[in-house]
């Protein structure tokens, strides 16, 4: 058992991204016999993992003058606020998050976690460097229970792309519209139907907009779903689509991974970055994504053809990757370094 406890703050209850990592770090911490707590001010507290970032500054603070170590672990930026007209309220708390992460960045953390190259590159760029030492940890997935090992299989008469996200709401509404576009494009360029399944909270209002302006596209809303569901749905896949622009290191990514989903993608964010050799396909955004411009849907579809065609060397491929890249074991080592160095 490793001496003193370590505190992951804020306590996140989300569906996906920073919720998906807090549970699965504190699960892997304690299961190395490490108490996991989100109390910066018990008094075994040998480290605090920021994540993202936490209003209880003044907690963190009095940590920090007490000698406990302070990382943080970083993602993107909010940025869609910067290129499209989502109303003062969330332009105001975008922002306010942006400036409360640079701040935690800049003058509390003894230690940054990236979530990518794409992402470190990101902040360096737009809020210059910082004293603090860095790295960059991708995310990891649980190799056991994310695996291709089932029962399921993509279905032989359609071709079934899906994707995985929290919520889809009004402000990220462009990522279920460029998901049905590329099925769209895939659908013409493979002369077979194609069926989105669609894997997240989305408004019911969204959901009867997008019918009315993509006719004859075959979308299914699964709704959210139990986190032991989502290695099911995944084999019963042929593709998994990547719809963030500019994401810093998804996790519905490397979790379809390791099931042996092989991933579409644009080359935003870090897409490049995570999905390699043939675990799947990433092209160019052939637009400019920082501008939300239409990506290029049939250059993506037709790259997609050979994953099709060769889904067997592909969904090798992409658990081979999983389990050299992106283990939930190499993640948490990682953490620790950082956490207890």
């Amino acid at each position: 058992m490793t001496e003193g406890s370590i505190c992951l703050v804020p306590v996140i209850n989300a569906l996906a991204g920073p919720g998906s990592f807090q549970l699965k770090l504190k699960s892997a911490l304690e299961s190395r016999g490490i108490r996991v707590h989100h109390n910066p001010l018990e008094d075994d507290t040998r480290a605090i993992l920021i994540i993202a970032g936490t209003r209880h500054v003044r907690e963190i603070r009095a940590a920090k003058r007490r000698g406990i170590r302070i990382v943080q672990r970083l993602n993107g930026i909010n940025w869609v606020q910067r290129r499209r007209y989502l109303g003062l309220r969330y332009t105001l708390r975008a922002e306010m998050a942006n400036l409360l992460l640079a701040y935690t960045r800049r003058f509390l953390a003894d230690h940054v976690v990236y979530q990518s190259s794409f992402t470190r590159d990101w902040w360096h760029d737009w809020y210059g460097a910082h004293a603090a030492p860095y790295s960059v940890i991708h995310n990891g997935v649980d190799l056991q229970a994310y695996s291709p090992a089932g029962d399921e299989a993509p279905p032989e008469g359609h071709i079934r792309v899906q994707i995985v996200e929290g919520h889809l709401n009004w402000d990220n509404r462009i990522a279920l519209e460029n998901a049905v576009a590329f099925t769209q494009a895939l659908e013409q360029a493979a002369g077979k139907r194609v069926e989105l399944v669609v894997i997240a909270d989305v408004l019911p209002a969204l959901q009867d907009k997008m019918a009315q302006r993509s006719e004859g596209a075959w979308v299914t809303f699964a709704g959210v779903l139990p986190r032991q569901r989502i290695p099911a749905m995944s084999r019963s896949a042929h593709l998994q689509f990547s719809a963030d622009i500019n994401a810093s290191c998804p996790n519905s990514v490397v979790e379809a991974l390791a099931c042996g989903l092989p991933v579409a993608a644009f080359d935003s964010g870090a897409l490049a970055e995570l999905v390699q050799g043939d675990a799947g396909v990433v092209v160019a955004y052939g637009a400019n994504p920082w501008k939300l411009e239409k990506p290029d849907f049939p250059a993506l579809a037709q790259a997609s053809l050979r994953v099709l065609a060769e889904q067997d060397r592909y969904r090798r491929s992409a658990r081979a990757l999983a389990e050299e890249r992106f283990s939930l074991e190499k993640m948490t080592t990682g953490y620790l370094q950082a956490l207890l160095k």
